[in-house]
């Protein structure tokens, strides 16, 4: 039993009708017959017709501690009827507290944190810091990843189709990928290829900078290319090089942080880097508009210019980030990311041996992927595929997501408190999808 209402009383249609006469389109839902969420709890969300689903895309891997968690639930009632809204022109407890919090589980000496409403801001943040501590207005980031929506961030995005103002903001350089399932150097990629993605990126800012940079951005794992995993060796290489050009590492866990791959809090603690500055959002509040950029002492004393954030530190923002990290600090998110993602890997294993469209299963504990092919032997991307069997996964009350530069891969990231049963039924669920698409 899940507790969650069957009758919802909402009018499907008109919410759709009024979808297209009032929204911008440019942000288009999944599926050709678009869901309207109603409610959630835990691991499960019911549509406008009563249908539950198992949710394990979680907002874009964000509910990390699973809907409507009653703790969070709790304290935002308490703080929305105490005090709804100070700026930055004041402190709360909150605010500092958050910050305290972020503090005592970030890697290395990152301790001083800024905060906005979401990644793309803490990214926005981020760079501007960078800039103003090193001197410097360059920037180079990897292609396939992806870094949000504002003018900046989309310019620091390698994706075509997530780049409507690519022209607008100069001084970045993109480098190759590291990405192992389609190295351009060997395959399949191994130790020796961190030489040549090194080489790649010191390549670009000897010729296609000033050389003298201020920074390299990077995802831990890069979502929206399609949860790539760099191979181990890569981000200490990355690091090194930067740094020896006077440049800083700017670190992005707005999807990998918080325990989401499982045994360490922070994406690039498996390869143990300590990032200069780290972004963080999604998970950081469990749904609530939260993001964070942490940086040590030396270079948020850098930023000396005026600034504000409005709503950065709302209170009641600040404390459903509290709350959830009171969740997952007693949950061990991180330990349990790993036990439950470690069940979910043999599980998608055992799919790919089913199926030879399957061309790559990756990720790291509970930031899972498949990517799908034509065949295993051209490795040719395809998005039908991925297309029919997002359709047949929300048939069988699955939900998921999909990404990779040609929508090719499917993306998945069930909450961290999801539960051994519900991995289980996950799996069932997304092995009759698998072979509705086979047949």
């Amino acid at each position: 039993m899940t507790g969650l209402k069957t009758s919802t009383g909402t009018d499907t249609a008109a919410v759709k009708a009024d979808y297209q006469k009032y929204l911008f389109h440019c942000a288009p839902p999944y599926y050709a017959d678009p869901l309207v969420l109603v409610q959630g709890q835990g691991s499960r969300v019911i549509d406008s017709e009563g249908r539950e689903f198992l949710d394990f895309f979680c907002g874009i891997l964000t509910t990390g501690i699973g809907h409507c968690h009653p703790e969070v639930v709790e304290r935002i009632r308490e703080q929305v009827g105490t005090l709804g809204h100070v700026s930055t022109l004041y402190l709360s407890e909150n605010y500092v507290e958050m910050a305290k919090r972020l503090a005592a589980i970030a890697p290395g000496k990152l301790n001083k944190s800024f905060f906005t409403n979401s990644g793309t801001e803490a990214v926005e943040t981020a760079v501007m810091v960078a800039c103003m501590y090193t001197g410097r207005s360059e920037v180079i980031a990897l292609r396939h990843g992806y870094s949000g929506r504002s003018i900046l961030a989309t310019n620091l995005t390698a994706h075509a189709p997530w780049r409507p103002l690519a022209s607008g903001i100069a001084g970045i350089t993109h480098v190759i990928s590291p990405y192992p399932y389609r190295c351009p150097f060997k395959s399949p990629c191994d130790n020796s290829c961190i030489d040549k993605f090194g080489d790649d990126l010191e390549d670009a800012i000897k010729t296609t900078t000033s050389g003298k940079p201020a920074a390299f951005i990077a995802e831990t794992i890069q979502g929206v290319g399609g949860y790539v995993v760099p191979p181990p060796g890569y981000f200490q290489r990355a690091a090194e090089i930067i740094r020896s050009y006077g440049g800083v590492f700017i670190c992005d866990e707005v999807q990998a942080g918080f325990g989401r791959t499982g045994g360490k809090w922070f994406g690039i603690e498996h390869w143990d880097v300590e990032p200069d500055i780290m972004v963080m959002a999604k998970t950081i509040a469990n749904g609530f508009p939260l993001g964070a950029t942490i940086t040590r002492d030396e270079i948020a004393e850098a930023w000396t210019a005026k600034t504000i954030s409005t709503f950065g530190g709302n209170p009641v923002a600040m404390a459903a980030g509290i709350a959830t990290n009171d969740v997952m600090v007693r949950e061990d998110t991180p330990a349990r990311s790993a036990v439950r993602g470690e069940q979910f890997r043999r599980g998608l294993d055992a799919l790919q041996q089913e199926h030879a469209w399957i061309g790559e299963v990756r990720g790291m504990g509970l930031m899972q992927a498949l990517e799908l092919v034509e065949d295993r032997t051209t490795k040719q991307p395809s998005p039908e595929k991925a297309k029919a069997l997002l359709q047949a996964t929300k048939e069988e009350g699955l939900l998921l997501g999909v990404g990779g530069l040609q929508g090719n891969v499917i993306r998945m990231g069930p909450s961290m408190l999801v539960t051994e049963d519900e991995i289980a039924e996950g799996l069932d669920r997304l092995g009759r999808a698998c072979a509705r698409v086979a047949a």
